[in-house]
C-alpha cells in the first residue's frame, strides 16, 4: 500500500506552515501543489488532507479541518489587494486573479456587501502582468501583491487605488479572516495529523527569522521585511475570533450563492461552521 498523502503548499504565506513538515510526517508522503489543484486532489481522494482554500473546505461535506494551523489575519494581510482606476462604488469589472477561490469570494463580498457593486468579472491569467488589464479593478494575489502596487503611478497604467482586502475585511467586521486550513477525508487519521501538522506550525512560527533569511531573496524582500509580513501580517492560528469570522464569510458567501445554502464547515474538535 502507498502511504497516506498530505497535500502541502510552498508559497511564503504557507512556510511557516510546513516548515517541519518533512521531518515530523515519518509515515506520510508530503506532495507539494497550488491551493486549488490541492483542493481538486483532494476531493477526487487522491490525498488524505491538504492545506486549502476555506471555500473549498467548506463546499465538501466529507471534509472535517484537522488542525487549528491555519493561514488567518488580523486586519492588512498585503498579499491580497484590489488595485483600481476607479473609487469601489465605480467599478464595473474586475480582473480576478484566480490563484485562490477565498480571496476571489471575499472581494466580491466586500464590493457588493460594502459598496453595493457587481462587476463584471474576467480571469486573470497568472503570467499575465495586472497592469496590463483593461478592468476597472484588478484582485491581485499571492507574491505579486506584496509590494506597494500602485506606488508609482507611471507604471501603473491608470491604476491609483489600492485597497488591503484583509485590512477592509477587519475594519468593517472588527473579526480576523482566515484563508486556509488543514481539511481531511473521512479515512485520515486526524488525531495523529492534529498532532503533526500543529506540531510542524509551532516550530515554523519559532523559526520563523530563519525562514525569513531564506525566503526574502526568491521573493525581492529584504529580510526585516520579509519577517514582519509572516510576523505581522498573518497569524497561523485558529481561534474562537477566526470562527466567528469563519460564519460571517459563509453567511455572506450563501447570501450571494458562492457556496451552497446547506454546507457546514466540521472540525475535529466536534465544532462547527458555516
Amino acid at each position: 500500500m502507498s502511504p497516506p498523502k498530505i497535500g502541502a503548499v510552498s508559497y511564503l504565506n504557507t512556510k511557516p506552515l510546513v516548515y517541519g513538515l518533512d521531518s515530523l510526517a515519518s509515515g506520510y508522503e508530503v506532495v507539494y501543489d497550488l491551493p486549488s489543484r490541492l483542493a481538486d486532489r483532494l476531493d477526487t481522494g487522491e490525498l488524505d488532507v491538504a492545506l486549502v482554500p476555506v471555500i473549498d473546505a467548506v463546499c465538501n461535506p466529507q471534509y472535517t479541518v484537522v488542525s487549528d494551523a491555519a493561514i488567518a489575519c488580523r486586519g492588512p494581510v498585503r498579499s491580497v489587494k484590489i488595485v483600481s482606476r476607479v473609487r469601489p462604488e465605480c467599478i464595473e469589472s474586475l480582473a480576478l486573479d484566480e490563484g485562490s477561490r477565498t480571496s476571489v469570494a471575499l472581494a466580491k463580498i466586500l464590493l457588493e456587501e460594502r459598496h453595493g457593486v457587481t462587476p463584471r468579472c474576467e480571469p486573470l491569467a497568472i503570467d499575465m502582468d495586472w497592469r496590463q488589464s483593461t478592468t476597472d479593478a484588478v484582485l491581485v494575489i499571492g507574491d505579486r501583491a506584496m509590494h506597494h502596487l500602485t506606488a508609482d503611478l507611471r507604471n501603473t497604467n491608470g491604476f491609483q487605488f489600492e485597497w488591503d482586502l484583509g485590512d477592509v475585511w477587519h475594519q468593517w467586521t472588527g473579526l480576523p479572516f482566515v484563508f486556509a486550513v488543514w481539511a481531511a477525508h473521512p479515512r485520515a487519521n486526524y488525531t495523529e495529523l492534529d498532532s503533526i501538522l500543529g506540531r510542524s506550525r509551532d516550530l515554523g512560527v519559532s523559526n520563523a527569522q530563519q525562514i525569513a533569511a531564506d525566503q526574502a531573496p526568491h521573493h525581492d524582500l529584504s529580510k526585516t521585511d520579509c519577517l514582519h509580513y509572516l510576523s505581522h501580517h498573518l497569524h497561523f492560528s485558529m481561534g474562537d475570533q477566526e470562527k466567528i469570522g469563519l460564519e460571517k464569510y459563509f453567511t455572506y458567501a450563501r447570501q450571494m450563492s458562492l457556496i451552497p445554502q446547506d454546507v457546514t464547515l466540521q472540525f475535529h474538535d466536534c465544532q462547527s461552521t458555516g
